[in-house]
């Protein structure tokens, strides 16, 4: 009986179907399932030092600049406090700690497309040459929708969120806060609506993905509503409904542009649609 050779070489590909690059212009499409679990490690640990290297220069760079990012982030909660007011501090290292603490988040803004660019590398072998060409949307989608999400923070959740907590002064109760915990306040809220706003930029994907339509988002509305209204009660820190409706406001909206995202992405993929 006649023995057939097994095939030296891999089933030839349609040249539309390979995309020769490692994420953005190298990896072949296969790689992801010819990765052991060590290799997926090894690339996890790859892409958290290069993650963590463009935080660091990032760091660098935003500490040249750290008395007016200082003055940037904190002169507006002592001009909101009672007349004569300042932030205080009772640690000999507090404000050292805070000055640091401010560079560091400074630095992750500036370095946030570097960050997501290494995300896209860490998910991209597993993913098929047509959809590899998302990387640079996907970046600057998500970069974009961060630094938005830091911003709407900064000059509206937060302001409304120190004048509650401000509102209670009287006569008999002087409101003189600490820096340390008023400035962990500033980055919860810029941390948790820096990762909220990046709703649209997932649900795209996702979408582009076939694992979710806009009828899939449309039919499970309320449930997500439910859902915002519990996470927003978790992650803000007043307990008066303040900042929880400036958290769940912006995510139905952000819910709403997801759903016209994936019905667009829907429409592309099925034009009968």
């Amino acid at each position: 009986m006649a023995l057939v050779p097994f095939p030296s070489k891999a089933p030839a590909v349609a040249p539309g179907d390979r995309d020769p690059d490692d994420g953005f212009d190298g990896e072949e499409d296969d790689a992801g399932g010819k990765m052991s679990f060590l290799d997926h490690l090894d690339e996890l640990r790859r892409r958290i030092i290069y993650t963590v290297i463009s935080v660091g220069i990032g760091f660098v760079i935003a500490f040249f600049f750290i008395n007016e990012i200082f003055d940037f982030i904190m002169r507006p909660l002592q001009q909101m406090l009672p007349p004569g007011g300042t932030l205080i501090y009772t640690d000999p290292t507090e404000a050292f700690v805070l000055y640091i603490k401010i560079a560091l988040i400074a630095g992750l803004i500036l370095a946030s497309p570097a960050v997501m660019a290494q995300v896209w590398l860490f998910v991209a072998p597993g993913l098929y040459a047509n959809e590899k060409k998302w990387a640079i949307p996907f970046i600057l989608m998500s970069s974009f929708f961060f630094v938005l999400g830091a911003a709407f923070s900064h000059y509206v959740v937060f302001p409304l969120t120190w004048k509650f907590f401000v509102s209670f002064t009287t006569d008999i109760l002087t409101f003189t806060p600490r820096v340390e915990p008023a400035f962990s306040i500033y980055l919860r809220l810029i941390l948790a609506f820096g990762l909220v706003f990046q709703m649209p930029t997932l649900v795209l994907f996702l979408a582009r993905m076939g694992l979710v339509s806009a009828r899939f988002l449309v039919r499970n509305f309320k449930f997500a509503v439910l859902i915002m209204v519990i996470v927003s009660a978790v992650v803000t820190p007043d307990g008066g409904g303040v900042s929880l409706v400036a958290m769940t406001g912006p995510m139905i909206l952000l819910y709403g542009l997801s759903i016209i995202l994936a019905w667009l992405v829907g429409k592309k993929k099925d034009p009968a649609i």
